[in-house]
């Protein structure tokens, strides 16, 4: 089940904005356009409805500053939050769920952040779900939750819940796992940056590990100069995991280097690579081509799509992305393509023109046709500085 389209209100940059996405999208657009706001609502949906499970909507949106920090600052009388999320077995297909959640602030007495609407409806557009009700009129105090949140409320829709409570996302920092020891244990809830990577590996199964760093070390051994091998031990002492890798040397088993010595590409692609071949659900990655070679990143598309090929269901991948090598291709799609323009009343999403299907048709690459539209107006004077 992937996300086909999703429409937002008074979500941080976004006034009013409809997405579409595919099994593989990327979103491009100058900086602070909202590109990683647009991804945080995946985020945001996977927090709520893991509930009892470490999350749950206060705690959504009290790591998010509340309802005041998420609104949209173009917000003027209509100030209430909506999502409205459809999901579907696959791109061809009818809609298979749509749910939507509004959300406000009370404004008085408690000051409250509430849900003032929650709905959900089915393939066949029946209605399951629809507050406020009757519970919620006698007992205000039920608006503080979502039903998507709660096992003995959503039993007739959970397929939703449990999609979003997969939801993946990884930025990882290199300098984050190359100190992971000086810096403690601390991370950030859901470890968006990578620090706990080397843990992530290390509980997988054996027989997973070993085959999933196969095929990791197999392309490294490609882009990265004289890496002949990769490796996963534990320390002797402390029982830590790392990750080891063998380059060329001229005395026999002398170049072994462990993370910390990795440069931070490589271990920017680890984290890639693993990530795809790490489950089905949908998964978010913020500029994966920083520290990497163009040659490598006019790659990740291929890669993206091979993985899915290769897997019995084709996980959604969404990238945020600022890269021409990235989408230089032809065999990118211009609907893979989500293009973020801002505004003084707020970040829209802008639809494929007839000349641009057209100069798509024609051969022309998305970075030629769509991206050159997403670049900043730098004024000369900003040499000056």
């Amino acid at each position: 089940m992937i996300v086909t389209k999703l429409k937002l209100k008074n979500w941080k940059n976004f006034r009013s904005a409809t997405a579409y996405f595919r099994e593989r999208t990327f979103i491009v657009g100058p900086n602070a356009a909202g590109k990683s706001n647009l991804i945080d609502v995946f985020r945001f949906l996977r927090d709520v409805a893991r509930g009892a499970g470490g999350g749950g909507l206060a705690k959504a949106l009290s790591e998010r500053g509340g309802i005041k920090s998420i609104r949209c600052l173009a917000a003027r009388k209509d100030t209430q939050i909506e999502i409205d999320v459809t999901f579907a077995d696959d791109v061809d297909s009818p809609a298979k769920w749509r749910y939507v959640l509004g959300l406000k602030n009370e404004g008085k007495g408690s000051n409250r952040d509430l849900v003032s609407y929650e709905k959900v409806w089915d393939a066949k557009g029946k209605l399951l779900l629809d507050r406020p009700d009757k519970f919620d009129e006698a007992d205000p105090e039920r608006l503080t939750q979502t039903h998507l949140e709660q096992v003995n409320s959503n039993r007739d829709y959970r397929e939703i819940a449990e999609e979003l409570s997969q939801v993946r996302y990884l930025h990882l920092v290199p300098q984050l796992l190359k100190h992971a020891e000086q810096l403690g244990g601390y991370r950030l809830e859901g470890d968006p940056f990578g620090q706990g990577f080397l843990e992530q590996v290390a509980t997988s199964t054996e027989r997973v590990r070993s085959s999933r760093l196969r095929r990791i070390n197999e392309a490294l051994r490609v882009c990265v100069p004289q890496l002949r091998d990769l490796k996963f031990v534990k320390d002797d002492v402390t029982g830590r995991p790392h990750l080891e890798a063998l380059y060329e040397h001229w005395r026999k088993n002398a170049g072994w280097q462990r993370e910390s010595q990795f440069s931070d590409g490589t271990l920017r692609l680890l984290g890639l690579m693993w990530s795809l071949l790490d489950g089905d659900s949908l998964l978010l990655l913020e500029e994966p081509e920083l520290s990497l070679n163009d040659a490598i990143v006019e790659r990740i598309p291929m890669l993206v799509r091979k993985v899915q090929r290769s897997t019995k269901v084709r996980r959604q991948i969404i990238l945020t992305t600022h890269s021409e090598a990235m989408l230089n291709q032809q065999g990118i799609d211009g609907r893979e393509v989500v293009r973020l323009v801002p505004s003084a009343e707020g970040t829209t999403i802008a639809e494929l023109t007839k000349q641009e299907k057209i100069a798509l048709k024609s051969g022309l690459t998305p970075a030629e046709v769509i991206l050159n539209k997403a670049r900043p107006t730098v004024s000369e004077n900003f040499g000056l500085f």
